[in-house]
Formats: C-alpha cells, sequence, structure tokens
C-alpha cells in the first residue's frame, strides 16, 4: 500500500537546486558559492542580500539596473537556451542581456543560492495587447516565499519596472519611479483571464512605450498558480523567440531601469525618462546603436554584430 503523504501547499515554491551530473557535494558547493559571488559582483553588490523581503527587493532592483531585458540575439538569428548554464553563462559571463525566460531562470537559480525556494509561473501579458486578443503565457515570473507566505518575483518583466509583491488580493507597493503596483485576485485557476492580476498605474513615460497614457490602473499581466514544467518553459520559449510576427520575432527590443529612471530601445526610437525629464530620439545607424547599447544598457555588442540586424541589414545600401 501507498503511504499516505502529507499535501502540499499549491501555492508553495519549490527548492531549486543547482547540481551537474556527476559533481560531488563539495564541487556542486563550491560551484553554487562561486556563481553567486559572480552574480553579485555583476550586480555591483559586494555582499549577498538577507533572505527576507528587504532583500529581495534590493536584489531585484540590483538585477533591473545591471542587466539588460533584450532579444538581439533572436534579431541575429541565434537560439535562445533557457537551462541554468546557459542563462548564466551569456548574462554574468558574457554580460549581455536576455528576456523573461533568461533572466528569471539566472534570478530564480540565484534565489536559490541564497536560500530562497521558488518555482515558475507562466503569465499572459495584457500591457499593450489588443482588446479582443487573449495573449498567450508568454512571460515568466517566479513565486518564493518569505516568512512562509507567497510572494511573486520578477526580474525578467521588460515593460516596466516590477516589485516583489506578497500574494495577497488587493495588496499595493510602489517604486522610485513614482508607478503604483498592486495584485488583485480575478479569478481561479484555468481561467483565460487568470487567477491574479498585476497593476500599474503610473507615468508611461517610465515604462518601454506600449503603455498608454494614463493616471488609472492599467493591466500588466495575469497569472495561476498552476504548476509549471520544464518542458512548459522550453515551448514558451520556442514559440516566443521563433514564431514570425511575435513581438520578439518582429522588432528590436531593449530596456533597463536607471537608478532615477528607465530608458528602452524599441527599433531605433530611443527614449530615455530620468530625474523627471523625457528624452526621445531616432538612433541614425550601427555605430549610434552600439554606442546607445553601451553607455546607456551597459551592453558591449560589437559594431559588426549590430550592423547585421535586421533594422540595419535591410536599410538601403547596408
Amino acid at each position: 500500500m501507498r503511504r499516505a503523504g502529507r499535501r502540499r501547499n499549491p501555492s508553495a515554491p519549490a527548492r531549486r537546486m543547482i547540481e551537474p551530473r556527476g559533481a560531488t557535494c563539495q564541487s556542486v558547493a563550491m560551484s553554487i558559492t562561486n556563481r553567486l559571488a559572480a552574480y553579485l559582483d555583476r550586480l555591483g553588490l559586494a555582499r549577498a542580500p538577507a533572505p527576507d523581503t528587504a532583500g529581495l527587493a534590493a536584489l531585484q532592483a540590483a538585477h533591473r539596473r545591471a542587466i539588460a531585458f533584450e532579444n538581439l540575439d533572436i534579431r541575429l538569428g541565434r537560439p535562445i537556451r533557457i537551462d541554468g548554464d546557459s542563462a548564466f553563462d551569456k548574462l554574468v559571463t558574457r554580460r549581455r542581456g536576455g528576456y523573461c525566460f533568461e533572466q528569471n531562470r539566472l534570478f530564480s537559480d540565484m534565489l536559490a543560492a541564497l536560500g530562497l525556494p521558488n518555482r515558475p509561473l507562466l503569465a499572459r501579458v495584457w500591457m499593450g495587447a489588443a482588446p479582443d486578443i487573449v495573449p498567450p503565457r508568454t512571460h515568466v515570473l517566479l513565486l518564493t516565499e518569505l516568512d512562509g507566505a507567497p510572494w511573486i518575483a520578477d526580474a525578467g518583466f521588460g515593460g516596466s519596472f516590477v516589485p516583489p509583491m506578497p500574494l495577497v488580493d488587493g495588496t499595493g507597493r510602489q517604486t522610485p519611479d513614482g508607478a503604483h503596483h498592486r495584485l488583485r485576485k480575478v479569478g481561479e485557476t484555468g481561467d483565460l483571464g487568470g487567477m491574479w492580476l498585476l497593476e500599474r498605474a503610473g507615468p508611461s513615460a517610465m515604462t518601454d512605450g506600449r503603455a498608454a497614457p494614463h493616471g488609472d490602473w492599467q493591466p500588466q499581466y495575469s497569472f495561476d498558480l498552476s504548476p509549471v514544467a520544464p518542458v512548459d518553459l522550453e515551448q514558451g520559449n520556442h514559440w516566443t523567440s521563433t514564431r514570425p510576427d511575435t513581438r520578439f520575432t518582429a522588432i528590436h527590443v531593449v530596456s533597463i531601469v536607471l537608478p532615477d529612471g528607465f530608458a528602452a530601445l524599441s527599433e531605433a526610437e530611443l527614449s530615455i525618462h530620468r530625474a523627471g525629464a523625457s528624452e526621445r530620439r531616432t538612433i541614425t545607424d550601427p555605430a549610434d546603436y552600439a554606442r546607445a547599447l553601451r553607455d546607456l544598457f551597459a551592453l558591449d555588442l560589437p559594431e559588426a554584430e549590430v550592423a547585421r540586424l535586421p533594422l540595419f541589414a535591410a536599410a538601403p545600401g547596408a
């Protein structure tokens, strides 16, 4: 007979481990320690934050300010790999950026290394979506646990800065950009509209341009707490990075959170909002684009690779 086991709380995150095959316990521990140290150095943090609410908020903010959200490898025809080794190599070792499947894979592994169990959730992004369209579940965020309570964490939403939030109906948070964020329970597991809805009210200039001007709440994304298997993430990543005419296969996207604002590149249009002032201009050529990547987004993409982007490769005379 099967022994009866204790039923698991569906909102409780699973503990993620980074364990290479054939590695000894000592080598695994060293690998995790070294990766965490390299990650903190990438973020400009002298020490690991405490595994509490303030520490999680500080780590997520540092991640968003240091590692740009971008899809340039997709536009260069390169495959997007979302295993832990590949995400770490790209975002930390090679100091590139990435999109949600890469960003939150790295963030998940680093949270686990800090002793914060977590698991992925899939979401539908409503920001900028047409009102008559139900978007696919192609955004990944994380469910973690602090002091026995579930929280969402998201270092991979490129549209705006989203803070960690407790999974409580009606909870709200304000971010340094002046925006307000709240979570509402709007349905049940399996509902097309999601079980939970994240909303934002704040300056549209502090987004990647998809947010319409508004002074009231706008939906960002919805999700439920259904378990997500690795193959679900692989499927979502493959669809998002290869299907023609998705946001990430059709246009060039780069964004980053600034200490006092937000910067975004959509195709050749650069927008910067900081210290209460906004600036917009059009990128003129590969050298200008590479310079903006380096100076604003901390991305050192060689000008020769920038010139291969469809944005410039299809230009007359290219």
